[in-house]
């Protein structure tokens, strides 16, 4: 998939663990999880405007596209 989850280096940046984050966010552990991951189909834009307030970030901060034709072996 072309576009790329960041959310652990944003994370790492600001020295936040998931559990905080996800107090903050009010979202579950499971669900930011997987966002952190890259599994998630989709993100609601209330959700990453949450993330971006926790995380004091612009949302290309988190998310990142990136051409197939670019990524080798693929």
């Amino acid at each position: 998939m072309p576009i790329i989850v960041n959310l652990d280096v944003m994370m790492a940046k600001r020295k936040i663990s998931l559990n905080e984050l996800s107090e903050r966010v009010e979202l579950t552990l499971s669900n930011l999880s997987i966002l952190k991951t890259g599994k998630a189909k989709a993100i609601r834009f209330s959700t990453l405007d949450a993330i971006c307030k926790a995380l004091n970030c612009q949302p290309g901060d988190i998310l990142e596209y990136v051409d197939d034709k670019s990524t080798p072996n693929q």
